[in-house]
């Protein structure tokens, strides 16, 4: 070890150069911003939504808004999607929080539909999955670019299946559409994992706060849908 060079870290597969250490650590810190906000506003959803479940004013005053609550939900997060590149930190974070509280409300029907032990059970899974997913889109050497299109066309069909089968109400519809998603949105986990690491490392504007927000989002949305998907296919309802 004597003969080490002082301007380089060392780490258990060698020399790192000095650009290289210093590229690891700001991504190593995006990428705990990026999880921090999406930690955060997973915790504003769950706990609006027990908060709502548990009072029965507020069933009353949110249940008959259901529908206008779904649209603005998309709205928002539309909004965001556009103007991510275009709008201040402190107004992503605000319309990222909106957003997740809007979630929280309409999620508050989980907590009436199904049991708490086993929402709690799923989201277990969940964040386990999620984990895992995330560490395979980080430490891989292969490129998940490929995947794209495959998870692209996945979604496109999940949601047209679903929108068919809004009115079909069939129950093997309802578990194919499930099984579907449970693949799509971990392969988007991973996918979007990486996808993060490698904007971080051609973007110029990865310090900034918009950008670590609009990666939360992405992160988040790929959480809940693999929450929901999985709670339909485990989940044991009242």
């Amino acid at each position: 070890m004597a003969n080490q060079d002082p301007g380089y870290s060392y780490s258990l597969t060698g020399a790192v150069p000095p650009a290289a250490a210093a590229h690891q650590d700001t991504a190593r810190t995006f990428m705990t911003r990026v999880y921090a906000w999406m930690a955060g506003g997973l915790f504003l959803t769950g706990s609006i939504a027990w908060v709502v479940s548990s009072s029965q004013a507020l069933l009353d005053i949110f249940m008959p808004l259901f529908m206008p609550l779904l649209i603005a939900e998309l709205v928002v997060v539309f909004a965001f999607s556009f103007m991510q590149s275009k709008v201040s930190g402190p107004v992503a974070a605000a319309m990222f929080l909106l957003y997740a509280a809007l979630n929280g409300i309409t999620f508050s029907v989980i907590f009436l539909a199904y049991e708490l032990a086993s929402v709690g059970m799923v989201f277990a899974i969940t964040a386990g999955s999620f984990v895992g997913l995330s560490i395979f889109g980080t430490v891989t050497k292969k490129d998940l670019t490929a995947w794209r299109s495959f998870l692209m066309i996945g979604l496109f069909g999940i949601i047209i299946a679903s929108v068919v089968n809004y009115f079909l109400h069939s129950g093997m519809m309802t578990f194919v559409i499930s099984c579907a998603a449970v693949l799509v949105f971990a392969g988007l986990t991973a996918y979007d994992t990486q996808k993060l690491r490698a904007l971080h490392a051609s973007s110029g504007f990865s310090s900034q706060m918009s950008f670590s927000i609009s990666g939360a989002l992405m992160l988040y949305l790929d959480f809940i849908n693999l929450f929901l998907a999985l709670l339909r296919l485990l989940g044991r309802r009242r």
